[in-house]
């Protein structure tokens, strides 16, 4: 039973309920004319219609990968007109029932409030007694109970213990099973994981009274996928004995062996994203990405039905290859074999869309369509549209008529973690009482219409995936804010045709969030009118080098991304990723988990106006640098790395250090990298240390568009890897722990391998 205020005026006898609304109606109105104002407001505004809200509950109760375009903007524009409806009504509701209500009737709603904490409370001392709704407090305890012994904190993946404790018990009863160490490895590590039992791997003569039919000595030349995966997770080609410890990484075909591939790559979607026509002349090539580069395309990862599952290529997050996708097209592209056919794959990897409709798997082949002379090298056959994987390229038949004035494609890309700007769950700032908000496309067609409507004051939201090519400025009025957003679960496309000019009055803020950005810079002039105060980036992506060319490379390597030219600026970025930075010797910039990157270490990554004047005041957590460093002044620099690359002086004069600090005097630089030569304020446990030069990060690459960007090797020193404050990498992953990951899984291995075996651990990505 609920003890409202209702509940409880109803349980009074209807003497003292009449008495009380005799005294509230003598007593009158006690609203302030502000909140009489407020109410007569609240009260003019429309209310969606029950058809509205009838709609809504069928486009909500049908999976939203099952929806058709129309229908998914048709579900975006009816949800945004429900948006501000829970708290209007809530505060509706609660000025009109102060303007009826009596003495006795408010009391009894501050009893109310209180028996609600207690109600509250007891409900969630019952969600306590289970692991998949106790609060987080509680999963050591219950983990105690069962005898789980707790492994290193992990930062941001705090909460991958829930997932290990519950499956603990489970994991007991199928100790020493492939199935078991497979569904700890991904409990313990938070990755997709796959274990391989490689003793039945060996090349042997088999005892004819124990035949294993499915065990061949040689590889059977006919079948391609089994050869196009030898050395993978997925291998099943029969090896020769190999004696060296698997425990090291080396060895792996032995009898006591068991491999754990791990995946630290995840796939991240990205939802009918328009993709790019690679001639206006030429309407039947296509690009995937909406930069514009090769793209290579990623298996969006099927639950497995049960525990006792060994994970199939489906079910982790692996590139697709050409030969994949044709041979299990079913797998990996669309919902339906045809355009009225049963549903059958719910969230597939791929789908493409012709204006508003779905193109049916019937007409999809997988293709090759690598550069050929001038051209790809081949095209689709009559009637189909050809999908590469590997390259992210599409090809639409000729004779395919009418030709498409638009293709989007739902499709899925490869990166490590949460940075950058992505449909991944971004934790948004609320927005102030009042604020303003223009949604695009809803409000209005384009990103400057919406900008010019706000008046220097308000938030301008894209609520779509989709590529928008605009000039932008933006004016900011005095003591205001403006934000340029991606909405939840979306991840637009900006680019930019001239700079993004920020003008502003007096104390004011300008923030970018969730968006992807290329083309020109974002530039905050040096004129008389312009009094920025802040400019904030969050989970945003400025490209590094400008824009990406064809082959993937930076257009204009080493451009700068951001241009502060005006004194007085706080540039903030988080989770963000830029080129280089021009910041103003009196502006300051404060970065965390981001990545600047000027596309070589010899360029200039941080400095200021015009890269001939030392950059502002500079501060680093947990950041990636790529690039040079001239500054003024430094703060704090903490778990970072600075990845740079002396260069000689002009003429005979000295070198240019790879960080030059002017004012050494103040600041600090902390459980970093920073190359030997560098000219900075004092060190503290900072690599390397001493002569040290061979204590070096080692990137899996450095090239923007690529999955594993910017990611630590595994061979990278553990200087390096655990050479942070709090054990972890430096760098912009350092909250994803990967040494600690992997040592935590090492020593829940020792508990549930069965006597004699020896495990492995191997990353797939």
């Amino acid at each position: 039973m609920s003890f409202d205020a209702q509940t409880l005026i109803r349980l009074l006898p209807a003497i003292h309920r009449i008495r009380d609304a005799e005294l509230a109606s003598a007593m009158g109105s006690r609203l302030s004319p502000a909140e009489v104002n407020e109410l007569v407001a609240l009260e003019g505004l429309p209310t969606p219609s029950p058809r509205d809200l009838e709609r809504i509950q069928t486009l909500r109760d049908s999976a939203g990968s099952l929806l058709s375009p129309p229908e998914q903007a048709e579900l975006l524009a009816l949800e945004a007109l429900l948006d501000p409806i829970p708290d209007q009504q809530a505060r509706l509701a609660e000025l009109q029932g102060r303007t009826t209500r009596g003495p006795l009737e408010s009391l009894l709603e501050v009893f109310a409030g209180e028996f609600a904490v207690v109600e509250e409370n007891l409900s969630q001392l019952y969600d306590d007694l289970f692991i998949e709704t106790c609060a987080d407090w509680v999963i050591p305890y219950i983990g105690d109970l069962i005898g789980y012994e707790p492994l290193h904190g992990l930062g941001q993946a705090r909460g991958l213990a829930r997932a290990e404790v519950a499956h603990t018990i489970a994991l007991r009863r199928r100790k020493g099973t492939a199935a078991a160490l497979e569904q700890l490895a991904r409990d313990v590590t938070g990755w997709d994981a796959r274990a391989v039992e490689h003793f039945e791997l060996l090349a042997s003569t088999q005892y004819m009274n124990h035949l294993r039919p499915q065990s061949h000595y040689a590889a059977d030349l006919r079948r391609s996928e089994p050869l196009a995966r030898i050395g993978g997770p997925f291998d099943r080609i029969a090896h020769t004995l190999d004696v060296r410890s698997i425990e090291s990484g080396r060895g792996r075909f032995n009898i006591p062996n068991v491999g754990i591939h791990l995946w630290r790559i995840a796939a991240y979607r990205h939802t009918l994203s328009p993709a790019v026509r690679v001639d206006e002349l030429d309407d039947r090539r296509w690009l995937v990405s909406p930069l514009g580069h090769p793209l290579q395309l990623y298996t969006w990862p099927q639950a497995e039905a049960e525990i006792a599952h060994l994970a199939d290529p489906i079910n982790v997050p692996e590139p697709i290859g050409r030969r994949t996708l044709a041979d299990h097209l079913a797998l990996y592209y669309g919902n339906r074999p045809s355009a009225t056919g049963p549903l059958d794959n719910p969230e597939p990897s791929i789908r493409l869309f012709l204006g508003d409709d779905e193109i049916p798997r019937t007409a999809i082949v997988a293709c090759d369509l690598r550069d050929h002379s001038g051209g790809w090298a081949h095209e689709a056959p009559s009637g189909m549209v050809a999908i590469d994987p590997l390259l992210g390229r599409i090809a639409v038949s000729p004779d395919l008529l009418p030709l498409p004035a638009e293709l989007r494609v739902t499709y899925h890309y490869g990166f490590s973690t949460d940075l950058g700007g992505g449909e991944y769950d971004r934790p948004r700032r609320a927005d102030a009482a009042g604020t303003r908000i223009l949604q695009v496309p809803r409000d209005h067609a384009t990103i400057a219409a919406a900008l010019a409507d706000l008046g220097g004051e308000g938030v301008v939201e894209i609520s779509n995936s989709g590529r928008y090519e605009e000039s932008l400025s933006v004016v900011v009025q005095a003591h205001g804010q403006v934000t340029l957003r991606a909405a939840p679960q979306c991840r637009p496309t900006l680019i930019l045709q001239n700079p993004l000019m920020v003008t502003a009055g007096e104390d004011s803020i300008f923030t970018l969030d969730g968006l992807l950005i290329s083309g020109g810079p974002v530039v905050v002039p040096n004129t008389a009118d312009n009094q920025l105060a802040r400019l904030c980036l969050f989970h945003t992506t400025l490209v590094p080098g400008g824009r990406l060319d064809a082959a993937g490379n930076p257009a204009s390597p080493g451009a700068s991304s951001i241009v502060v030219d005006l004194s007085g600026v706080g540039l903030e970025l988080e989770h963000t990723i830029v080129g280089a930075l021009q910041i103003a010797a009196r502006s300051s910039l404060s970065a965390s988990d981001s990545i600047v990157d000027a596309n070589d270490p010899s360029q200039l990554a941080y400095t200021g106006p015009q890269g001939t004047t030392p950059g502002g005041l500079l501060s680093l957590a947990a950041c990636t640098v790529i690039g040079r460093i001239e500054v003024m002044e430094l703060g704090l620099v903490s778990n970072s790395l600075l990845l740079a690359r002396a260069l000689p002086g002009p003429g005979s004069g000295p070198s240019l250090p790879a960080v030059h600090v002017h004012r050494r005097g103040s600041g600090c630089v902390r459980f970093s990298y920073l190359p030997p030569d560098s000219l900075t304020p004092r060190r503290h446990h900072c690599q390397p240390e001493g002569d040290g030069s061979a204590v070096s990060p080692r990137l899996a690459s450095l090239q923007y568009g690529l999955a594993c960007y910017c990611q630590l090797a595994p061979v990278t020193p553990d200087e390096i890897r655990r050479g942070a404050d709090d054990e972890g990498e430096m760098g912009a992953f350092h909250g994803l722990y990967p040494a600690q990951r992997e040592e935590a899984l090492t020593t829940r291995l020792s508990e549930f391998l069965r006597v004699g075996l020896s495990a492995g651990i191997f990353y797939a990505t």
